[in-house]
This record gives C-alpha cells, sequence and structure tokens, in this order.
C-alpha cells in the first residue's frame, strides 16, 4: 500500500513510531474492520479507527440516535436524533479522513447474515450490549479465523479481551464465558453507566484493534482486562483455554 503526499503528514505521528512506523500504517491501509454496535463502545472506536486510516470500516447497527444516547456516544449530535446510528457514525468518519471507506448496515446481525457480514475482515470489534449477538459474533469470527476485540462496559466499569481461540493455547470467547446466552441482562438504561466510562473502554478496544491489525508490544490475547474506574484501578488476567469448550473444543471449527 502506498502512502499519499497528505497520509504521510496526516499519519505522521503514527509513521515516527519505531514499534508502528510506515509498515504498520500501510497494514492499517490495507485493512478492513468490521465494528458490530456502534454505540457507546462503538462511537469512540470508530473515530479513532477512521482518524487512524483503518482503510475500510464496516459499521453494523440496527438502532437510531436517541437523546438519550448523547451523553456519552460522542460520534453523534442533537441533530443526529432519529437518524440511523451508522448511517451518522459513516457521515462522522467522512468529516474524520476522506481516505477510510465506510459501508453500513442498519439491521442486526443473526445467524443468517453474520458469516457475509464478517466475510474479508482483518478484525471484528464486538461492542454491542446483548449477549445473543455476541455468541453470533463470537462463534462466526471463531469459523472464519478472524481475530476478535470484544469489550463491554456497565455503570463505572469495563472489560476488554482479543480473542483467537484457533490457535492452541489460547481461548475463544465462549471458553470465558461459557454456554448460556439467555442469561438475565440489564441495560444502560437500568443500569446506568457514566459517559467517560464508555470512551476509556470505547478507545482502548480501537487500540487493540489496531494492534491486531499492525501488531506492536505484547500479544493482549488469553488475558482478559478488568477496568475499574469507581476506584480507577486496572487489571489483566489469565484466560484458559477450556478443553470442553463447545466451540474451540472441536477439531473444526464450523458456523
Amino acid at each position: 500500500m502506498i502512502l499519499s503526499d497528505d497520509e504521510l503528514t496526516r499519519y505522521a505521528r503514527h509513521i515516527v513510531l519505531k514499534e508502528f512506523g510506515g509498515s504498520g500504517q500501510a497494514r492499517l491501509k490495507a485493512a478492513t474492520v468490521v465494528i458490530v454496535g456502534a454505540g457507546g463502545i462503538g462511537s469512540p472506536a470508530i473515530q479513532y479507527l477512521g482518524a487512524a486510516g483503518v482503510g475500510r470500516l464496516i459499521l453494523v447497527d440496527d438502532d437510531s440516535v436517541e437523546p438519550s444516547n448523547l451523553q456519552r456516544q460522542t460520534i453523534f449530535t442533537t441533530a443526529d436524533t432519529g437518524v440511523a446510528k451508522v448511517d451518522a457514525a459513516a457521515g462522522a468518519v467522512r468529516r474524520i479522513n476522506p481516505h477510510v471507506a465506510v459501508e453500513t448496515h442498519c439491521l442486526r446481525i443473526d445467524r443468517a447474515n453474520v458469516a457475509s457480514l464478517l466475510a474479508g475482515a482483518d478484525v471484528v470489534l464486538d461492542g454491542c450490549d446483548n449477549f445473543a449477538t455476541r455468541f453470533c459474533v463470537a462463534d462466526a469470527a471463531y469459523a472464519l479465523g478472524i481475530p476478535l476485540v470484544s469489550a463491554a462496559v456497565g455503570q463505572f466499569e469495563g472489560q476488554l479481551a482479543t480473542y483467537r481461540g484457533w490457535e492452541a493455547d489460547k481461548p475463544c470467547y465462549r471458553c470465558f464465558v461459557g454456554e448460556d446466552p439467555e442469561r438475565a441482562e440489564t441495560s444502560c438504561a437500568e443500569d446506568g453507566v457514566l459517559g467517560p466510562v464508555t470512551g476509556v473502554v470505547g478507545s482502548l478496544a480501537a487500540l487493540e484493534v489496531l494492534r491486531a491489525i499492525a501488531p506492536f508490544g505484547d500479544d493482549p490475547a488469553g488475558k482478559l482486562l478488568l477496568i475499574d474506574l469507581l476506584a480507577l484501578r486496572f487489571r489483566s488476567i489469565r484466560l484458559p483455554k477450556d478443553p470442553g469448550c463447545s466451540a474451540c473444543g472441536k477439531r473444526e471449527p464450523t458456523l
């Protein structure tokens, strides 16, 4: 991938990093990232991935912008109320960086469409708000051999992990969560969430997407980052691979 003069200037602070450099920036330009959920986590992630120069972003979300979103989903403005989130977010990316191609899908991911939506992606970022969709995306990413960056938030807390369960020593999402997609769930509307918490977690998710595309530093796969912003505390724990996992415990991944 050849970077134009404008891109060389735009990404100069990336290129000067010896751990990243021009080769890392070229990898970003060549990459396709699917972002599932354009809400609290997706909002900052989309902005940073667009600004960073990821060549193609595929945004998937079936919601429209509501006034209650605006306290934390900073990619949107009051004027976006009632607009499909993916369309409003795509417009913001185009204003941020004209070098990024954006594809939008205003729909809910399910078993029937997930493979086609993820096909060809280099990384999938899942920031959705329900377990049914998370399992669907995680299973497809595993079956397709696509690194999955999974993030979640609630109140003052967040968690983040990268999954490559097809590797012999790395867990998949089901190794961590188990087999209960119908577990009781609560929403931000019920429990609340402090706006900047989504900004912190979404920005960290964008960082891990960049790391997955153009590796730098330590490999995060196999670790879970737990974020407690009430106490301003970050800690990582190791996630073991479950030999009895219904997904990566099988010989061959299947959709």
